[in-house]
């Protein structure tokens, strides 16, 4: 597996141009990412630490002495007619990312290489059946992340659960945005097969810029179906370059692969090595966040969160973070969860907003579940209350005074509730005492809306049976 990754630097990678997604065509460009004669490149600093911080997450090892290297080769949308890129000395060597297999056991995919390289321009094919070439993207930092052969992803669902989790902690460092739909993110599976119980590979292909884990997945299991196809019908699979075609569901020959040998890499004379000193690498190492699968491990085993639970707080590292804040100010972990998942979930969802983005900060959360433990307020009346502090950012303690929307626990003052509605409606008492005991939820709802949804539920339940049993 091949996977591409703009990193999310404010330059490019050998010049001071901006990075941007989309923007009028070729106005961010200038001599150097443009290949005219004469320009120089310059390393971006900022580019290298970004791929060292994500080979030291992938457990690589990183070289002390790497390089850049031209590999030539022809294509309209790369204005030098060659890329700078990395061959013999990549950044990160021999590393690995932990999967889960079908049965959901830890399956361990090796790294071959983490590297560094420029992306190319964008074709564009108009309708009048011409070509435009956008150079925007050109010379944008690119991080190539190689998986070893043989490979160990031996399905379309590792396939798509790899590229899941590699996405998760590039996001989670910092480096990649994780766009896929823009192109930030692109995955190109090498597929070949081979006969049962052989350990020979047969011919690879390769699919180019996969945008989607579904395409990934749907892309693998395609190839796998048509090199079984032709090798049953006696026929033998090109080495060749194939494009996903989303609307066919079908992959098509875009040109036969190249061998290494064709793209004849050498040093690039115009770029001095580069070389990394051991405390540099330590101290980019000591800047790595805790990454998804140990987060997730530390909130199942240490805050007693299910399975599910910490999959979906993961999933954002905002979202983790927030909640991360909310218990290391006191919050109860369970609690928290079913606040965030429930009620501010559809709230952000209805705003279009992050965690970061409202007015509610994370101590208040905890105050709104520990108001809940406590019986001070019920969850109804917390749903009102958590819409009040997404409006105006107040505590929910300070809601609680203004309103007066404490829960009522007073058994007397309930028991008064209950008579007042028996009372009203003593067709339903006597339909309950005649033997239809469904109707004991009107009562409790009339009990409830009595009271402005205000009263303990459970000491509403608990008092009408007893009034009904008198």
């Amino acid at each position: 597996m091949e996977v591409h990754a703009e990193l999310s630097t404010r330059s490019k990678m050998f010049c001071r141009c901006p990075v941007g997604f989309g923007g009028e065509p070729n106005t961010r460009v200038c001599p150097t990412c443009l290949g005219l004669p004469g320009a120089l490149p310059v390393p971006n600093r900022a580019a290298i630490e970004m791929v060292i911080r994500t080979a030291l997450a992938l457990h690589c090892d990183i070289s002390t002495e790497s390089n850049f290297q031209r590999k030539n080769y022809f294509y309209p949308d790369l204005p030098k007619g060659y890329q700078i890129s990395q061959y013999t000395r990549p950044i990160g060597h021999d590393g690995f990312l932990d999967i889960r297999d079908a049965q959901g056991r830890a399956k361990r995919v090796k790294i071959r290489r983490v590297h560094l390289e420029e992306d190319t321009g964008k074709l564009m094919h108009l309708p009048t059946g011409e070509s435009g070439i956008d150079y925007n993207r050109a010379g944008v930092p690119l991080m190539e992340i190689v998986t070893e052969f043989p490979p160990d992803i031996e399905n379309a669902e590792e396939a798509r659960d790899y590229i899941a989790q590699l996405r998760q902690i590039l996001i989670y460092l910092g480096v990649c945005d994780g766009k896929m739909e823009e192109g930030s993110l692109r995955c190109e599976p090498n597929i070949s097969i081979r006969a049962e119980g052989s350990a020979t590979y047969g011919t690879k292909t390769e699919l180019k810029n996969l945008a989607s884990f579904r395409s990934v997945q749907q892309g693998v299991n395609y190839e796998v179906a048509r090199q079984t196809a032709l090798l049953e019908a006696g026929e033998a699979i090109a080495q060749e370059t194939r494009g996903w075609n989303e609307e066919k569901q079908a992959s098509y020959l875009m040109r036969r692969k190249e061998e290494e040998n064709d793209y004849r890499y050498f040093p690039d004379p115009d770029l001095a090595p580069l070389f990394f000193e051991d405390a540099w690498i330590e101290e980019l190492r000591a800047s790595l966040p805790e990454l998804p699968l140990a987060k997730e491990r530390r909130y199942r085993e240490e805050l007693g969160l299910s399975a599910y639970d910490a999959g979906v707080l993961i999933a954002d590292p905002v979202w983790a973070g927030y909640f991360d804040e909310a218990v290391a100010a006191g919050g109860e972990p369970k609690a928290l969860c079913n606040l965030m998942m429930s009620d501010f979930a559809k709230l952000l969802n209805e705003a279009g907003q992050s965690p970061r983005e409202t007015r509610i900060e994370p101590k208040h959360l905890v105050e709104l579940a520990d108001l809940i433990k406590e019986g001070t307020i019920s969850g109804k009346i917390a749903k009102g209350l958590l819409e009040d502090m997404f409006a105006t950012g107040q505590s929910p303690g300070d809601l609680v005074k203004e309103k007066g929307a404490t829960q009522i626990s007073d058994r007397e003052s309930v028991v008064s509730f209950v008579r007042e509605v028996f009372a009203a409606n003593p067709d339903v008492v006597e339909k309950y005492r005649s033997g239809r005991t469904s109707v004991k939820g009107f009562l409790v709802g009339q009990v409830m809306r009595a009271t402005g949804g205000r009263a303990n539920p459970e000491l509403v339940q608990e008092l009408v049976q007893e009034e009904l049993e008198q």
